[in-house]
């Protein structure tokens, strides 16, 4: 299985009975960034991608099942359950995903290093 990746995850890229990758998989891949991107900590004025916050995403082969880790910039965030579930509501709308797991963990611990250049330069960090 080959894989895409970028710094934050990796997602196998699907693979047809003939041995073919497909390109259904990066098309998935980037329909799930491009909604990460749309979610955000109503504390902080930049994305939960681009914050670091979303530690990996995983497309199951058949390209029905969705896993995603992600965590919190603090373990006592207030808003962690809303959060983890306008994450799991948006994903849910990529028509040909049966099931998506959002998982919220601590480990490893979110440091500003994770943040983007692009989510730096938003909080005046560059």
């Amino acid at each position: 299985m080959e894989e895409k990746t970028n710094t934050q995850t990796s997602i196998p890229t699907a693979t047809s009975p003939d041995g073919k990758g497909t390109d259904a998989a990066a098309a998935i891949y980037d329909r799930i960034v491009e909604l990460l991107k749309t979610v955000y900590d109503p504390e902080i004025p930049v994305n939960l991608y681009d914050l670091g916050l979303i530690y990996r995403i995983e497309l199951s082969d058949d390209l029905t099942q969705l896993d995603v880790d992600m965590t919190l910039t603090a373990p006592s965030c207030p808003m962690a359950d809303f959060l983890v579930e306008d994450v799991r509501q948006k994903l849910e709308t990529i028509d040909t995903l049966q099931a998506v797991r959002v998982n919220l963990v601590f480990e490893p611990e979110w440091t500003q290093d994770m943040m983007s250049e692009e989510a730096k330069l938003e909080m005046g960090m560059l």
